[in-house]
């Protein structure tokens, strides 16, 4: 590496052409590995794993040279450059290159095994009555069956996964907080967080305010609620167990008082997502091609958005079924796609990207929203305009049950990924319950004695994760306040181009020029609101 030099200008001419180096060995890495990754998910392909294992410890060592980080490090302490695009970057790779610095053997000890554990939850199917099913089969049992021993069956078999797993999860848990500890962190989390420019106690300063704020007006909802289950399934209130929710973990909401899932039944999903989306400024031709939508033997059954190239060829894996889940999942999912390719394509490399995941998610999120709308509803599912103002209050009571929902449940994995970094060794079974049962009000099952927290796939392939989701909502209320307040009211808003080139022009083709403090503050005028969120919530 050159000597950090002493002027900004020439730190800047030999910081111009660290990136551009560097960016010529990362770009071509990136691009297959995502491929690699992409193929591995929508078929169980031994080829690619191994090759996206290769890439994926490619990329991570090429980030583990103490070298340049080093001398990124020396340019930084020395007054950085006057570029603020550049200076962004420096920022970027400091903290990237600080993430790796660890030795290279145990970068491929680490990837081999999260590779690992993400293809045994794509390729694993519960054992149901004696027959393989699948989540969505599971997941329609805990939605409609009115039996209780079915009910019970298909809850149990949605953790036997957790089992299978977590030997080797805590495993790599153990690996992670080693390598964090090395370069100062005190685990794994604590450094994901500080190297994604989250100040941790912030963040559960925060936590702390929702859970408090929230705490009340999820308890008249769900005292109402559980009053209501209890009479279908002709037990006391205190008998409910988690199996008689509407699914798995009990992060979604029941179903709406109006049965939604009609306006979908024997519909393409592309379909109405493709015409929405154009509507208000987003066609999907480009991307629609490139999806993967439906369940198949070997695929992962979850969802997810994968911009291979930071550009044009941005991805969506689905396993639709017609019914209002997977119509706002899908929404959710292009939500991100219509993100990545509004990104101004003329930014350097290393900011073509959201502000943050949270932003991302807070896109995805505005749209996904948008299955519970009686405004989108009408216009995009076909109800009736008369139907559409008649159901119109209980949407909006269907929307706000889930974000309480949602927002109790996103505090139990904040909390529980906490604790699992901070003390593998603690009674992690013993501790998920009991932090379900504060925050979801939702009794443990006795007697059980089982990893069912392993059975959640965001802690073997998402680590650090989950918060950005609850800042997403949080943000993705705030967009939608100023969106409604100042761009549009509701009837326009899901129809209008207004909302796209809003979209655009205030968030999404900035990329990474900014922290995602300041690219929220930029968008709508004020910082991240947690208050607001919470008012929203109470009403």
């Amino acid at each position: 590496m050159p000597p950090t030099a002493s002027s900004p200008a020439a730190r800047e001419v030999a910081l111009t052409d660290f990136v551009a180096q560097l960016v010529r060995e990362l770009e071509p890495l990136e691009r297959a590995h995502n491929e690699a990754t992409w193929a591995c998910n929508v078929r169980a392909d031994r080829e690619a794993e191994a090759r996206s294992i290769e890439l994926e410890a490619r990329i991570r060592t090429l980030f583990s040279h103490r070298e340049p980080y080093q001398w990124l490090t020396g340019v930084r302490e020395a007054g950085g450059v006057p570029d603020a695009r550049l200076q962004r970057q420096l920022e970027l790779l400091v903290n990237n290159f600080r993430a790796h610095q660890i030795a290279p053997e145990t970068i491929e000890r680490m990837v081999r095994l999260e590779q690992s554990l993400e293809s045994r939850f794509n390729q694993f199917r519960a054992r149901l009555d004696g027959r393989m099913v699948s989540d969505n089969a599971l997941r329609e049992v805990l939605r409609g069956s009115g039996d209780a021993g079915e009910r019970r069956a298909a809850w149990q078999a949605s953790k036997q996964i957790g089992a299978e797993v977590a030997p080797d999860l805590l495993a790599l848990v153990g690996m992670r907080n080693e390598a964090a500890r090395a370069i100062g962190f005190p685990s794994y989390y604590s450094m994901m967080l500080a190297l994604d420019e989250i100040d941790e106690a912030a963040l559960f300063a925060d936590l702390d305010r929702i859970e408090r704020g929230t705490r009340a007006p999820f308890e008249r909802w769900k005292q109402e609620f559980d009053a209501a289950c209890a009479r279908r399934f002709g037990v006391a209130p205190e008998a409910l167990a988690p199996w008689h929710y509407a699914d798995p973990f009990f992060q979604e909401a029941p179903p709406a008082e109006v049965a939604l899932d009609r306006w979908f039944a024997d519909r393409s999903l592309e379909q109405i997502a493709a015409a929405f989306f154009a509507a208000v400024g987003f066609p999907l031709d480009d991307l629609l091609p490139r999806a993967d939508l439906y369940e198949r033997e070997g695929k992962s059954q979850h969802a997810f958005c994968l911009s291979v190239d930071r550009g044009g060829d941005v991805r969506v894996l689905c396993n639709l079924r017609p019914n209002e889940h997977w119509m706002g999942t899908l929404l959710h999912e292009f939500g991100h796609a219509v993100y990545d390719v509004r990104i101004d394509r003329t930014l350097p490399f290393l900011l073509r990207g959201p502000a943050h995941t949270n932003t991302t998610e807070a896109s995805a999120m505005l749209f996904g929203r948008l299955a519970k709308n009686a405004a989108w509803l009408e216009r995009w599912a076909g109800v009736p305009a008369a139907e559409a103002r008649a159901i119109g209050e209980a949407c909006r009571r269907a929307q706000r049950a889930q974000l309480l929902v949602q927002t109790r449940w996103m505090l139990v994995m904040c909390h529980m990924e906490r604790a699992l970094y901070s003390d593998p060794t603690q009674d992690l079974d013993t501790l998920w319950w009991r932090l379900v049962g504060e925050f979801q009000r939702v009794r443990t099952p006795e007697p059980r004695r089982a990893p069912d927290w392993a059975s959640k796939v965001h802690f073997s392939v998402a680590p650090v994760y989950y918060h950005n989701y609850l800042l997403g909502e949080i943000t993705a209320s705030q967009l939608q306040r100023h969106l409604l307040s100042q761009v549009t009211g509701w009837a326009d808003l899901v129809q209008s181009p207004d909302t796209g080139h809003w979209l655009t022009e205030s968030l999404y083709r900035h990329g990474r020029i900014r922290d995602w403090r300041e690219t929220l503050r930029h968008a709508t005028g004020r910082a991240l609101d947690v208050d607001a969120y919470i008012a929203e919530l109470e009403e």
